[in-house]
């Protein structure tokens, strides 16, 4: 996989508070279901990045008594893009997860 994002991935990810991490991981997952149906090139590159994030916040040495449940996500967000196999889990599902996230980084601002 190509790096999308190579200032991030060159220790500016680990600037972002969790909540700030997930929400951005978020927005990709949000911009992915706004192309889904529109442009199949479009949203794949936003899986993409959504992926390349949450493997960015999972290697986060900040974040080991977290790994769990953010590998967890990772794990929901392949069985999403899979259509739901697995778990029964859609895009839908973690962009309402994530949100949340947006939102108390917002707040902490």
């Amino acid at each position: 996989m190509n790096i999308q994002h190579k200032s991030l991935a060159a220790g500016g990810w680990q600037k972002f508070s969790l909540a700030e991490q997930l929400g951005n991981i978020g927005s990709e997952i949000s911009r992915a279901l706004n192309w889904r149906d529109k442009d199949q090139k479009i949203y794949e590159k936003a899986i993409d990045r959504a992926l390349e994030l949450l493997d960015l916040t999972i290697s986060d040495p900040r974040w080991q008594n977290r790994l769990k449940e953010i590998v967890r996500t990772r794990e929901l967000l392949g069985d999403a893009i899979l259509g739901g196999k697995e778990y029964k889990t859609s895009l839908e599902d973690l962009d309402r997860y994530f949100f949340y996230f947006a939102l108390a980084s917002r707040v902490n601002r």
